[in-house]
């Protein structure tokens, strides 16, 4: 019998996709034969994935997993389709590697995968993806990861549209009560509605800055109305759509979205219930993710399909 060497072991993985440890024993079944070893794990479903790899998975959900107020961590995992995002079984998986994600230390996606799964050490989180994606049969993807950490405040987190946006919020404040909690929340909800990039202007960088400038300078310069106005007046008009872009980017410059006179900002909110509760409060940071986003979605023509092969 040959003997099973680890380079086998990783030639084999890397062709199937298979998890280690299933490698390995379909290896030891075979006697090191490499295409039998491929054939027991397809043939258990192990290798299922393999196949997977080049469709696009575009659909599937965010999910939160929290440690009380001090940590959360939001999730997004992919499907191909939105039928198996609705799936009980697919979205079990998802809220599972959520608990994975927010007691985990791992700074990077392929660092997480590498990690022992939560609910069986004996494999690691890709290979019990793996066995997710042959049970149900598509091609899932752990796409990302956040985790945001409370020293001297709280996090707070909010899921819209069963699981189409997730958001958490970091937040500074020495006082932690209901209304601050209640109030946070608020601004989560801010965060999924509005998209904002940066907490303050002051968190936008210079780059930015200066893309913008450039792309506005350029709307500008074909604007009849502004043709042969001085630099004077060209630069304060593009310093003042400038500004008008940061506010909208920039989450304490937005307007609140429940603000009764249609003014106030998150800035004014949040120093309202600052002073309603005795506190210092400020928003440390924030992470939103919206599923697919970036992503190509399968675009599918059924007539197309039909008369090509009607014409095959």
């Amino acid at each position: 019998m040959a003997e099973i060497t680890a380079s086998m072991v990783k030639e084999l993985r890397e062709q199937t996709g298979a998890g280690m440890m299933d490698c390995k024993k379909a290896l030891n079944e075979t006697g090191g034969n490499m295409e039998e070893a491929i054939e027991v794990l397809r043939k258990n479903g192990q290798a299922k994935a393999v196949k997977k790899e080049g469709r696009i998975a575009a659909e599937g959900i965010c999910r939160i997993a929290t440690e009380g107020d001090k940590a959360a961590a939001v999730v997004e995992v992919n499907s191909e389709t939105d039928f198996v995002a609705k799936n009980e079984t697919f979205q079990q998986f998802v809220e599972a590697v959520a608990e994975q994600a927010v007691k985990s230390d791992a700074s990077d996606i392929e660092t997480f995968l590498e990690e022992k799964w939560i609910e069986d050490g004996s494999k690691t989180v890709k290979e019990a993806l793996v066995d997710k994606i042959a049970v149900i049969g598509e091609k899932l993807s752990i796409r990302r990861f956040a985790k945001l950490v409370a020293s001297d405040g709280c996090v707070v987190s909010y899921v819209h549209g069963g699981g189409r946006i997730g958001v958490i919020v970091e937040a500074k404040t020495n006082v932690v009560n209901d209304a601050v909690k209640e109030a946070l929340t608020n601004v989560a909800m801010q965060v999924a509605a509005l998209s904002p990039k940066y907490v303050a202007t002051g968190d936008v960088s210079e780059e930015f800055k200066a893309h913008e400038r450039e792309i506005i300078a350029a709307q500008i310069a074909q604007d009849p109305k502004m043709a042969g106005k001085p630099d004077k007046v060209i630069e304060g008009a593009v310093m003042g759509r400038l500004n008008k872009e940061l506010k909208e980017v920039c989450l304490l410059e937005q307007v609140y979205v429940k603000a009764e006179d249609g003014k106030q900002t998150v800035a004014q909110y949040l120093a309202q219930v600052a002073k309603e509760n005795g506190a210092d409060l400020s928003i440390a940071k924030f992470v939103r993710f919206e599923t697919g986003e970036g992503l190509e979605k399968k675009q599918e023509d059924f007539a197309a399909e039909v008369a090509a092969q009607m014409n095959a």
